[in-house]
């Protein structure tokens, strides 16, 4: 069965479904399209998906510490207080009342959609869906991925990366949506840590404990 990995991009999502060694890639308008995609046997986004109510989450500090020369790509989570938030002051408010902490511009422009895939989740969340960071995976990958992914040599180390894993520059090749070389290959890292899941072999960061709706506040790799 195949598995999904997604990757958030302009409002909407890139997904490269990935079969054995075949990756294709899409692009979804919503997180409802992303859960709505049949014959998936688990569904990898580089999203926030469990969310504290009052604080820090585990998984973002030791991914961080996991990251070395690249942890500012780990943006903390907004607590979940933040999501319902319409402006960035009120998001500010919102969330130094409920954490102590404030919000970066950064992760208040993601909160819609994280708001959006938290909807779309439902209640009990569906199981298939799991939160990833794709810098952990292309790390498990290749030790050699170090360098910036928008830069040349970046983006050369990931695909070497992928390549032996699926046929990456087959579904880069084949893209007709014009997309960014670094969102693709992020949404493919997903799709191979979905296949990790799938399988059982996956290693993750983060404790134990569920935010109030039920979802695991774990990122996967």
């Amino acid at each position: 069965m195949a598995v999904l990995g997604v990757d958030g991009w302009r409002g909407a999502w890139v997904a490269a479904r990935l079969d054995g060694r075949s990756v294709t890639l899409a692009v979804l308008p919503n997180a409802a399209a992303v859960l709505a995609v049949a014959h998936v046997d688990v569904i990898a986004i580089d999203m926030p998906i469990g969310l504290s109510d009052d604080g820090v989450r585990t998984c973002d500090v030791e991914a961080r510490r996991r990251l070395p020369g690249a942890a500012s790509s780990v943006f903390p989570a907004p607590v979940r207080p933040v999501l319902y938030a319409t402006t960035y002051d009120e998001a500010r408010t919102r969330s130094l009342a409920a954490s102590g902490r404030s919000l970066s511009v950064q992760t208040f422009g993601l909160v819609p959609a994280i708001r959006s895939l938290d909807d779309a989740l439902g209640d009990p969340p569906e199981p298939r869906v799991h939160e990833i960071h794709p810098e952990l995976s292309f790390r498990a990958l290749d030790g050699r991925v170090t360098d910036r992914k928008a830069s040349g040599s970046g983006l050369a180390q990931r695909i070497r990366a992928l390549e032996p894993v699926m046929d990456v520059l087959d579904a880069l090749a084949d893209d007709r949506v014009g997309l960014p070389m670094v969102d693709a290959l992020d949404a493919c890292a997903a799709a191979w840590s979905a296949q990790r899941i799938a399988d059982g072999r996956a290693g993750s960061v983060g404790d134990s404990r569920r935010d109030a709706r039920g979802r695991p506040m774990r990122i996967s790799w």
